[in-house]
């Protein structure tokens, strides 16, 4: 689905009004396509902290060109800078005296990476120096403009080695429509750190389980894995049947038709990862529905029972079936479960007391089994904001405006940029990414 306002401003009578009258202004965001080199140009790397040694030599590993000296003449695409020696406020004077100069020279989608130490594991001066990181890294990418994105990432100690696959996707167009997020990397015990041979094809040899597989955002995940080299099982209701089929045989891929409310559902799905494939690799709970309305008019017997079957597929299938995995030992070491949460589960919505109460669940589950999980399996999930597909398609024009244009980017996200998240938790190099929640939302303006 196109953004007609987009389009629109791009235009010379829009060029005029957008100017005059002070229009948002979203510019085009660069995405990654297969074959592309993760970052188009060269990448600043700044800071004195315990990270900045390894930081060029990481970077080298992943093909991005960097450089720490900040020439008059070079124009940068991305900005790498390690606050990790920060140790009381005074010390905060670097980010400015690091961006301040190098801003105005950003290429047009540019990416902004500031590296801290998690605060819960500091203390004194150190903890409040890295608290206040998060309010410089969330007011930047809102100031930063022409389609770039700022993040902080906390690196606990013992764990700077676990941090290239975050690097790759915050750095490369992957992560066009997230920003103003804060990572944390080693949060949840130690992970032990997995190379990948081959950055393209991180996923060769795995198998990955989608739900909700058959169209938008669903379908967009699914061809992502398999970008990645993921054998996708895909599975959606029987009757979704004939677009998950043709979608799977597209992809070379395996499929299960059922509800996955059904009483029988996750011993099905795990009898038929494990007879068929010898286990599962990534899991990601994608199904998902929504009946809106407000509570005052949410009748226990009404039509469909808005209450009791939102909850049921939004988070307790996926709750059932992930506890069911892993109890039978499906899940293969270092495996990857990730749930899709929403901006409404934490700032919540008009109507959807319903739905925001199921998504703010799925992140409950993460909160519930981050500390939990064994044999480096980790669980994170993913918040989409407002994604242009069919179904936001059919929401009223003035209500669909307002969300697409109230965040950082005065845009709508595409179903491939929640993709590209889900596929970086998968990597088998984000091993120390465990018990994230990261909003694909393009940094909203309010409420979260």
């Amino acid at each position: 689905m196109s953004d007609k306002y987009q389009a629109f401003t791009t235009s010379p009578l829009g060029r005029i009004l957008v100017k005059n009258l002070g229009l948002p202004d979203p510019a085009p965001l660069e995405r990654y396509r297969e074959g592309d080199p993760l970052v188009s140009g060269t990448v600043l790397v700044g800071g004195t902290g315990r990270l900045a040694e390894s930081l060029p030599g990481l970077l080298d590993e992943l093909g991005v060109s960097n450089t720490s000296v900040a020439d008059d003449d070079t124009r940068f695409k991305g900005l790498v800078f390690d606050a990790t020696g920060l140790k009381d406020t005074t010390t905060l004077v670097a980010l400015r005296d690091f961006f301040t100069p190098v801003l105005r020279r950003l290429e047009p989608s540019a990416r902004v990476v500031v590296l801290g130490t998690p605060p819960e594991l500091t203390r004194g001066s150190e903890r409040v120096a890295q608290r206040a990181l998060e309010g410089f890294t969330r007011s930047l990418g809102k100031e930063i403009g022409r389609g770039s994105t700022v993040q902080l990432v906390y690196v606990a100690e013992g764990q700077e080695a676990a941090v290239t696959s975050t690097l790759g996707f915050l750095l490369s167009p992957k992560s066009a429509y997230v920003s103003g997020q804060v990572i944390r990397i080693g949060a949840h015990g130690d992970a032990t750190t997995t190379s990948v041979e081959d950055w393209t094809k991180p996923l060769a040899g795995k198998v990955a389980l989608v739900t909700g597989a058959s169209r938008g955002i669903g379908e967009a995940i699914a061809r992502v894995l398999h970008r990645d080299g993921a054998t996708v099982v895909g599975v959606d209701v029987p009757q979704a049947a004939s677009e998950l089929q043709r979608l799977m045989k597209e992809l070379d891929g395996d499929w299960l038709t059922l509800d996955i409310t059904g009483k029988d559902a996750p011993q099905r799905i795990a009898h038929h990862l494990q007879t068929k494939h010898g286990g599962v690799d990534v899991v990601v709970h994608n199904a998902g529905i929504t009946r809106d309305r407000k509570l005052a008019n949410m009748a226990p017997n009404d039509k469909g029972d808005r209450w009791t079957s939102v909850l049921a597929v939004n988070v307790t299938a996926p709750e059932l079936i992930t506890r069911e995995l892993l109890e039978q030992g499906v899940i293969n070491a270092g495996g990857s479960i990730v749930g899709v949460a929403s901006i409404a589960g934490i700032a919540g919505n008009v109507g959807q007391t319903n739905y925001a109460a199921s998504k703010a669940a799925v992140i409950g589950l993460v909160d519930s089994l981050a500390d939990e999980l064994t044999d480096g399996i980790t669980i994170n999930a993913v918040a989409p904001g407002f994604i242009i597909t069919q179904m936001t398609a059919a929401v009223p024009f003035a209500t669909r405006e307002v969300g697409q244009r109230l965040n950082a980017m005065a845009q709508g996200g595409l179903p491939v940029d929640v993709a590209e998240t889900i596929a970086w938790y998968a990597n088998p190099a984000s091993s120390g990414v465990n018990g994230n929640v990261v909003r694909v939302c393009g940094q909203m303006m309010l409420g979260a």
